[in-house]
């Protein structure tokens, strides 16, 4: 964004000086150059660099929910692709109503639960799963295009077409320069040029304690990760690897059950363990719910974000979710926590129908019962570090 700001500025400067030599020695400027456009845009950028009353960097971090693009190739079940085909195959529809908060942060996060391939194979494990997830790599663009910058890449869906189609996948990422996290990649976010963020990414389903160790997992992880004896072991050793490198550790964490709004005690223990093997702040997926947030020595734990985009059913029985937005100060390579605020969403921008627009609730009742779901004391019972408080705007 910096090196953006400067050239725009740059380019404002070139054109004045041009303008002024036109009056002089009158040259003919093209119609089509628009100063004022210009200098708009170069405020714009200007204004985007936040910073502290102390000169401290304030750097905003976007999180949301599972994004789940495309159909099942293999089961011909594919309801996404008519809604695509309905907005003449302009794939950045789905981000029409959130991508100016995408825009305005530094580094947007999601967690991408699928596969960007054209491949049709599956392996013989997963043929019988109710879903199955690929859409064709050109569709990459969407996350770029619509200010995402980084991934998370450790889920149940990334292998719905085998080693092939994750592989695919990763290719369509890298190219597309969005940044992705799994078990044998660190994504490593620069912001600014003045700190680099570690981006962690485990899929924690069937993994706990030994699980990971398994013949069909042995090929997600390094011959390091598996000398431990757990898996928790081994992810809390893989975070004080990186936190002792990065000033900011960034950690998702797929896991938990489906369609519950509390977490499981798997979740809450491996969360505050994450925590305090030097995580700076841990989100959740996979139960397509959203669930609490804990506030845990100085450090969220979000245990679930529910969904963002989901195209495995044009009518699900929860279409509400939240994007979480954490601001941080950065100042002198050192990172502090400054504040945090919820924006509530629907997967929809229709009730009655999932048409994959995530769309953030106006102020009523729905915004209102969402926040009343993560606070609940149903859902928060087990949770002594629960967040009850939700800010709707920044400090």
């Amino acid at each position: 964004m910096y090196r953006k700001f400067i050239a725009i500025i740059a380019m404002v400067s070139f054109l004045f000086s041009y303008a002024a030599a036109e009056e002089t020695d009158n040259f003919d400027i093209e119609d089509d150059i628009d100063i004022t456009e210009l200098v708009q845009i170069a405020e714009e950028e200007a204004a985007k660099e936040k910073k502290d009353s102390d000169g401290a960097y304030i750097m905003t971090v976007t999180c949301t929910g599972d994004f789940t693009i495309g159909g099942d190739n293999y089961h011909h079940k594919d309801i996404f692709s008519k809604e695509l085909k309905a907005h003449n195959g302009d794939i950045n529809f789905i981000m029409q109503n959130i991508r100016d908060v995408f825009l305005e942060d530094d580094l947007t996060l999601l967690n991408f639960e699928g596969t960007l391939t054209d491949t049709r194979s599956v392996p013989k494990d997963k043929r019988s799963n109710e879903f199955l997830f690929s859409i064709s790599p050109e569709y990459v663009s969407v996350l770029p295009d619509n200010g995402v910058e980084a991934v998370s890449l450790d889920n149940n869906h990334v292998w719905d077409h085998g080693e092939e189609g994750l592989l695919d996948t990763k290719a369509a990422l890298d190219e597309a320069g969005v940044i992705y996290s799994s078990p044998l990649n660190t994504g490593l976010y620069d912001y600014k040029g003045q700190i680099q963020v570690a981006l962690l990414a485990w899929n924690c389903l069937d993994r706990y304690g030994t699980g990971f160790k398994k013949d069909k997992f042995r090929q997600e992880y390094t011959d390091s990760f598996l000398q431990y004896d757990t898996f928790e072991e081994a992810v809390c050793a893989e975070i004080e690897k990186a936190k002792a490198i990065y000033p900011l550790v960034i950690v998702s964490f797929h896991w938990g059950k489906e369609k519950l709004y509390a977490p499981t005690e798997n979740q809450t223990r491996l969360g505050r363990m994450a925590v305090d093997a030097g995580a700076d702040l841990v989100i959740g997926h996979h139960s397509h719910r959203i669930q609490p947030i804990e506030f845990y020595h100085d450090k969220f734990i979000c245990y679930s974000l529910g969904n963002f985009c989901f195209a495995g059913h044009n009518k699900p029985s929860d279409m509400t979710s939240i994007l979480f937005q954490i601001r941080f100060r950065v100042k002198d390579g050192t990172v502090s926590y400054k504040d945090f605020r919820v924006i509530p969403i629907r997967i929809s921008s229709k009730k009655d129908v999932n048409n994959f627009i995530p769309t953030p609730f106006e102020d009523g009742y729905e915004r209102d019962s969402v926040l009343m779901v993560l606070s609940s004391p149903d859902n928060t019972r087990s949770l002594p570090y629960a967040v009850t408080e939700f800010p709707l705007t920044f400090q």
